[in-house]
């Protein structure tokens, strides 16, 4: 069984394997390879009881019902939907003892073969690495003006200039996504992505430089940074979710209203009534801060919440009606705020899992921007709320209502 990425993709596979069943030696073809049956995506061979298929991932019910006994799972970063979930369905259907590969260009540091990356030694899968320089073919004119970095790794990996000058002409052609598309390190390939909103490069040196919180609650999703300092105001954001077990989390963030520190930080798949209740109970104990709703969606139930239950006075209100709404026009604005402080002041944020979000927060065709497939931007909404309603608070001190 081969699975590709989309049927196009499928049947081009298909095409590759009919032309080696094509080109083999007629005594091959005619007696175990002989074929009882070949259409686009399917050759049975009667003599061996065996088959060979090829499907696409965009069928989130690929090979059920099936025995498999070699399974290539290929460009898994590039499957649609839920990849992580196709793949389970195509691990159940393989034969205890049979093999599967999975292999692709990367696609960032996010989704099912990132993860599967990840987790390969500790589920006991072998893994390997393949470089561009691999490819012999991969050459172009010599090199002669080196840089540094260059001449460092013709050192490392015993490279020429020519291969240099190959390299030279894919960053011209691919800026940004040549360590993607032309892997040269198993780790750096994953973080490169053209298609990120926020530098990179910044978003990764703070990942690298973040401490784990002083304080866990709520299982571990609640993460406390810094304790509420008594005379200080803080500003609670608030980003919702339906609260149902698959979907979207919901999102907390706890900022400093004076330096925009990250304080604490909350996710976890919470319904609207328990959502008012966590974000009540914490703007109390950062001594009565400011609770600002995204009011979209979900949102204006935990504002009804928030005023007819927890009885919380001090809500952040826009032209009088209270929450925030967030639209096409206050959208881009919330994330190029965002953007400037990662490079400005990246030490405001505290939480590998709000870098993490920022780090997989693209770019869609369109020009719409939010989270890549499989990846989440829940608390990266909520704190471009905080920063947002933090950056009116310090011009406009008065707004929302008074505790």
């Amino acid at each position: 069984m081969q699975v590709a990425q989309t049927r196009e993709a499928a049947e081009s596979i298909f095409r590759i394997v009919q032309r080696f069943w094509d080109c083999l030696p007629e005594n091959l073809r005619m007696d175990g390879l002989h074929r009882s049956r070949a259409n686009v995506g399917q050759m049975v061979f009667p003599a061996l009881d065996s088959e060979f298929r090829v499907l696409s991932a965009s069928d989130e019910n690929a090979g059920r019902g099936l025995t498999i006994q070699n399974l290539h799972c290929s460009e898994l970063s590039r499957w649609p939907g839920d990849a992580a979930a196709t793949l389970a369905g195509l691990r159940a259907a393989l034969s205890p003892g049979g093999e599967l590969v999975m292999e692709s260009t990367p696609n960032g540091a996010y989704g099912c073969f990132y993860e599967e990356w990840l987790k390969a030694t500790e589920k006991g899968v072998a893994k390997h690495f393949y470089p561009w320089w691999m490819e012999e073919a991969y050459v172009s004119t010599a090199v002669t003006d080196l840089r540094d970095d260059e001449r460092e790794l013709m050192q490392e990996h015993n490279l020429t200039a020519g291969q240099i000058g190959f390299r030279r002409g894919l960053e011209a052609s691919y800026r940004g996504l040549r360590t993607q598309e032309f892997a040269e390190d198993a780790e750096l390939c994953f973080r490169a992505t053209g298609e990120c909103c926020f530098d990179i490069e910044a978003v990764e040196r703070r990942l690298a430089a973040v401490q784990p919180p002083v304080e866990t609650r709520r299982n571990e999703t609640l993460q406390i940074w810094f304790p509420p300092v008594t005379g200080r105001d803080y500003v609670v954001a608030v980003d919702t979710a339906g609260g149902g077990p698959d979907g979207d989390f919901a999102a907390v963030q706890v900022i400093d209203l004076d330096t925009g520190a990250q304080c604490a930080e909350l996710r976890q798949r919470l319904g609207t009534l328990e959502l008012a209740h966590v974000a009540a109970s914490l703007a109390r104990e950062y001594g009565g801060a400011l609770i600002a709703v995204e009011r979209n969606n979900h949102g204006s139930g935990v504002l009804a919440y928030l005023d007819a239950v927890e009885r919380y006075p001090r809500v952040y209100e826009q032209s009088g009606v209270a929450g925030w709404l967030t639209t096409a026009g206050s959208k881009p604005a919330m994330v190029s705020r965002m953007g400037a402080l990662l490079v400005e002041s990246p030490r405001m944020f505290r939480s590998k899992r709000l870098l993490e979000e920022c780090r997989t927060f693209i770019t869609h065709p369109g020009g719409r921007t939010g989270a890549a497939s499989g990846a989440h931007d829940d608390c990266l909404m909520a704190m471009a709320l905080g920063q947002a309603v933090r950056a009116e608070r310090l011009q406009t001190p008065h707004r929302g209502r008074a505790a």
